[in-house]
């Protein structure tokens, strides 16, 4: 297993869930942290409590600039890129033909426009390192049609696509593209947020992973030797029935 040590990580959507639990388990494996996100105040509070330099990059990923401007920052700071986790990402269900269209639109924006974003921002540099990870958070709605998600499921489909299509053309520059697909994750976006009713669902229940379920299994993916690429790594509570 790689050590991570030293290592320069992108993480987007840093601000709670999924995105905080990995800023804290890297930060512990050694990283050198830009955590990003709209919420500048819970962006510090974070990079307060961490034990590792990390830089505050607040960035909503529906602007273009932001984005570029995040990537920017990093390589002032810390002179370089390993690690792009690009892991923003917001939840609609329902109905299609019930939802607020501009609602939906704004989602595929942030789950699948802010991703080509973030990685094109940042292939340039690690091409020319001659390596780098680019780690997307997808979901298990990227592999099965979820009806209840209709616009959701789509995202994740786009996402993982782009994954698979974009490891090949950047096959012999070092750089590895992969993703994190978990199924249900008790953490803020899924409405979440008491530790109680968490560790009922998941220590309990057993129907949902937590967000350090899935900081542990990028831990995994990074760690592998280079010539190792974990393409795709779905994760699953153990008694999760409706998919």
């Amino acid at each position: 297993m790689n050590s991570l040590e030293g290592k320069v990580v992108i993480i987007t959507g840093a601000s709670s869930g999924i995105g905080a639990a990995f800023a804290r388990l890297l930060a512990e494996q050694g990283c050198k942290l830009t955590l990003a996100a709209r919420s500048i105040d819970k962006l510090e509070a974070l990079a307060t409590e961490l034990d590792a330099e990390a830089l505050v990059a607040p960035a909503d990923m529906t602007e273009a600039a932001d984005i570029a401007d995040m990537v920017e920052r990093t390589l002032e700071r810390f002179g370089w890129i390993d690690v792009m986790c690009a892991n923003a990402g917001v939840y609609v269900p329902g109905e299609f033909t019930d939802g607020d269209i501009d609602e939906l639109t704004r989602m595929l924006r942030i789950n699948v426009d802010a991703v080509l974003r973030c990685a094109h921002a940042v292939i340039p540099q690690m091409k020319a390192a001659g390596e780098g990870d680019i780690v997307v958070t997808s979901s298990i709605s990227g592999f099965i049609d979820v009806h209840w998600e209709p616009i959701y499921s789509a995202s994740k489909h786009a996402v993982q696509t782009f994954v698979h299509t974009v490891r090949r053309q950047l096959a012999g520059s070092g750089i590895r593209v992969m993703s994190l697909a978990p199924g249900q994750v008790a953490n803020p976006l899924w409405g979440f947020h008491e530790s109680a009713e968490i560790r009922r669902v998941s220590a309990g229940e057993r129907s949902h992973l937590t967000s350090e379920d899935c900081a542990e299994a990028l831990v995994y993916m990074l760690s592998q030797p280079r010539r190792v690429t974990i393409r795709d790594l779905v994760i699953l509570p153990q008694n999760q029935v409706n998919i």
